[in-house]
């Protein structure tokens, strides 16, 4: 069997296959970002779904696209595990989550910019065969602009330093816990604060036709672009593709934005998971090595 996996830091799709490219089983658990999780939280998030923990010693290979996979410690953190729960793998491909969203929205051969916004944030440059990542990222407290966890952090300051108009806070109080306990109880002692903060950006999401909204939005979005899609010298020539809940929900006022830098919209998909499958399935009826 191959075992395709798209990770997020909010949740992760799985789909085996088997060596023609039929699926026999797909299944969902939470994120398995390394950079914010330790080896036994993520073996436990593994093999505590039914479909994985049946199927574990039938996989051959495995291909695992996952945020927080952008160097090489906290690679080699998820394949460790990995090796520990599927034992007989021969075969085990860990990258970070962008070459999972090229896979999936770009046209191999040809170049343009392929952008992560859903939980987390980031950008690269792919010129048909090559990334080019220019920027490291430091992770959801410094980077990740316009991502859940940006929308979330600004909305949750702006609340306490009583920048929202006053019925909107009243919706986002109603919905939402909001003590100063809870929130500095979830952000410096639970696990996953960058996932706790993205929950809020649904809020925005639902609420997005306010003046405040749209505003927030508006400059989550332009800061990203300024920050990671301009660093690129022809960013206004190749056609430049989303991935993520955050660019699929917002996908009009995104658009606009791009608009706004000349820049033109390719392929804004909500998970990348499908473009995987169909990767990994064309590889194998061309060379039947699945990689």
């Amino acid at each position: 069997m191959i075992l395709i996996v798209d990770s997020g830091s909010t949740k992760t799709d799985w789909t085996g296959i088997d060596n023609t490219g039929k699926v026999i089983f797909e299944s969902q658990t939470l994120g398995l970002n390394p950079q914010v999780l330790n080896s036994n939280i993520i073996r436990e998030r593994i093999v505590n779904n039914y479909d994985i923990y049946k199927y574990r010693k039938d996989v051959d290979k495995l291909y695992f696209y996952g945020a927080g996979c952008g160097t090489k410690p906290p690679r080699d953190l998820i394949q460790r595990v990995f090796e520990e729960v599927f034992i007989n793998t021969m075969e085990i491909s860990v990258k970070e989550d962008t070459y999972a969203a090229i896979y999936a929205t770009a046209e191999i051969g040809k170049k343009s910019i392929v952008c992560i916004i859903g939980t987390g944030s980031n950008c690269t440059y792919f010129d048909g065969e090559n990334v080019d990542q220019k920027i490291t990222s430091l992770g959801y407290i410094l980077m990740d602009d316009a991502s859940g966890n940006y929308f979330g952090r600004q909305l949750l300051r702006d609340y306490y330093f009583n920048r929202i108009p006053e019925e909107l806070a009243k919706k986002f109080e109603d919905e939402f816990d909001l003590s100063a306990e809870t929130i500095k109880d979830k952000l410096y002692k639970q696990p996953n604060p960058n996932t706790y903060l993205a929950k809020f950006a649904k809020f925005l999401i639902n609420n997005k036709d306010s003046e405040y909204s749209q505003t927030l939005i508006k400059r989550g979005f332009e800061s990203f672009i300024e920050r990671q899609i301009m660093q690129f010298s022809d960013a206004k020539e190749v056609l430049v593709h989303f991935s993520g809940s955050i660019s699929f929900y917002l996908k009009n006022e995104l658009e606009s934005c791009l608009n706004a830098y000349n820049l033109s919209a390719g392929n804004i998909i909500r998970r990348p998971i499908d473009g995987l499958l169909s990767y990994h399935r064309d590889i194998l009826l061309n060379d039947g090595r699945g990689q």
